[in-house]
């Protein structure tokens, strides 16, 4: 079962990574948008094709114009496809109109939701999310229309589940908004019986139920506010309290005075308070200082950074390398950081750099920044760290996959904390072996799995003689592994193939990737 569903996994993020999370995001709410406006065609949605059309062209000029206005001055470049998902984002959350009043409500919405990433910013992280912010604006003080949330209708209820679905598979957020939806249907299910009885009304929890997944636009902030990586704190158990939280928030909406009730917007954006208050270390810059070749097909960057980055041996950061024509993958990147949190003010990542018919314009963009450029990181993220204690632990890397453990081995040798790990590095030839010297420092027990046999290997490391690595292969060179816990970093076919023996250790954590 669980190599079954590692197998599809792998597929999926195969055909999902060649899209950057932002268009993926487009495509969909592009789709969504489309399936709307034929349902309202056929008068089975609220809005009508007009009021549709109408709303998204304010949405989108508005957004846009603030947008490149604000790029220009900052001297960023200028990314459409942000701006039109938030502009897609308000048309679902906002009532659309045909009138004069209604248009320009909907204008200034889109005007306040692009302004809040700029001005309502820290260190280049959004504070609150976009959409939210201009929508919960607009609502409060009236100003030509209002937050209805139309999205939330039996109709689209199965649309939005699919697509919300594939933008929570690419960007590994199913069990967060999972976790928010078991919160929010929950508090919103006992709200209704609650308010039903209290005005003498029968209602049983399976309407409210069946009300709260298909009458409700849960499904929707879940998958495509809520989500959303720039306004989320970097690790999972910080998400899951911001899920939490907004999830009891948008159920039970709570009045303020008279004027409006806490809402599913306003839940989220106090939501985004506590993830920033978790995230306060937030972005730098990072000046490049130098590259190298650490094997024949992967190089290393080293940085200087620009202010204080604080991360746990083991995260990854985000990249962002601006240039000209982007292609569909977009000008940000994850990359395993390969220094230790001891290393700092010195920064180091690593990627592939085969040689390529067809590279990225990320890849080739990268490729061409010289020493001195200045870069920026959104942020550091994940939960691919060691466990407390001394637990002993196994390490799997395929290829350049071995850059969180060269960052948390040379963190545990930097703070002399002693651990029992044994690393097993797979690679395609002997030659493919970077890191070599640091990791041998370390002292590690290192198992190489490589067609030939490497050179002058360390006393401590040892050559898996051909031996296959899959799951029986791992548990003849392994033979402790039900008392380790066992993290792995590779492209998920090496995690498919391992499945059967992993699931006798004591615990599994898993980094999968699929290049870039």
């Amino acid at each position: 079962m669980i190599t079954a569903f590692l197998a599809m996994r792998q597929r999926v993020l195969a055909v999902l990574g060649a899209l950057s999370m932002y268009r993926l995001v487009l495509f969909a709410l592009a789709g969504l948008a489309a399936i709307a406006l034929g349902l309202s065609l056929a008068g089975l949605v609220g809005p009508t094709a007009g009021e549709i059309v109408a709303s998204f062209a304010a949405l989108a000029v508005s957004i846009s114009a603030v947008d490149a206005v604000a790029q220009r001055v900052l001297r960023l470049p200028w990314r459409i496809e942000s701006s039109l998902v938030t502009a897609l984002i308000l048309l679902f959350v906002l009532q659309p109109s045909l009138t004069a009043a209604g248009l320009a409500g909907t204008a200034i919405a889109g005007v306040l939701a692009s302004l809040s990433k700029y001005l309502i910013a820290w260190r280049g992280r959004h504070i609150f999310n976009p959409a939210a912010f201009g929508a919960a604006v607009v609502t409060i003080f009236g100003l030509g229309t209002f937050s209805a949330w139309w999205v939330g209708t039996p109709w689209l209820t199965l649309f939005v589940a699919l697509s919300g679905l594939i933008v929570l598979w690419r960007t590994e957020k199913v069990r967060l908004v999972l976790l928010f939806l078991v919160v929010v249907v929950a508090v919103s299910v006992v709200r209704q019986v609650v308010q039903s009885q209290s005005f003498g009304i029968p209602f049983s929890a399976g309407d409210a139920l069946l009300t709260a997944l298909t009458q409700a636009p849960y499904l929707f902030l879940g998958a495509f506010m809520l989500s959303e990586p720039l306004t989320l704190p970097p690790r999972r158990w910080q998400q899951y309290s911001v899920a939490a939280l907004v999830g009891v928030l948008a159920g039970w909406p709570i009045a303020i005075g008279s004027l409006f009730t806490l809402g599913q917007e306003r839940a989220l954006l106090i939501g985004n308070l506590l993830a920033f208050a978790f995230a306060l270390r937030s972005s730098v810059r990072l000046v490049l200082t130098g590259r190298t070749f650490v094997t024949p097909t992967a190089q290393e960057l080293t940085f200087r950074t620009k202010g204080r980055l604080r991360f746990i041996a083991g995260q990854y950061l985000e990249l962002e390398v601006p240039h000209r024509n982007p292609d569909a993958r977009g000008t940000r990147r994850e990359f395993s950081i390969v220094s230790a949190p001891a290393d700092l003010p010195t920064l180091r990542v690593a990627y592939k750099d085969g040689d390529q018919k067809h590279p990225s314009s990320y890849k080739r963009a990268l490729k061409a920044a010289e020493p001195g450029a200045v870069l920026a990181v959104t942020g550091t993220w994940g939960d691919f760290v060691l466990p407390r204690g001394r637990t002993p632990v196994l390490m799997v890397a395929a290829g350049i996959g071995v850059t969180p453990f060269v960052s948390q081995l040379r963190q545990l040798r930097a703070t002399g904390a002693e651990r029992d790990v044994v690393l097993v590095y797979v690679a395609a030839e002997a030659a493919e072996l970077a890191f070599r010297d640091e990791l041998a420092e370390t002292g590690a027990r290192t198992i190489v799995f490589t067609r030939d046999e490497p050179a002058d290997l360390p006393p401590h490391w040892t050559w898996a003689q051909g031996i296959r690595l899959d799951a029986d292969g791992l548990h003849r060179m392994v033979p402790d592994l039900a008392g380790r816990h066992a993290y792995i970093s590779g492209p998920p076919r090496l995690i498919a193939d391992l499945a059967p023996a992993l699931q006798k250790a004591r615990g599994v954590t898993t980094d999968a990737f699929a290049g870039y």
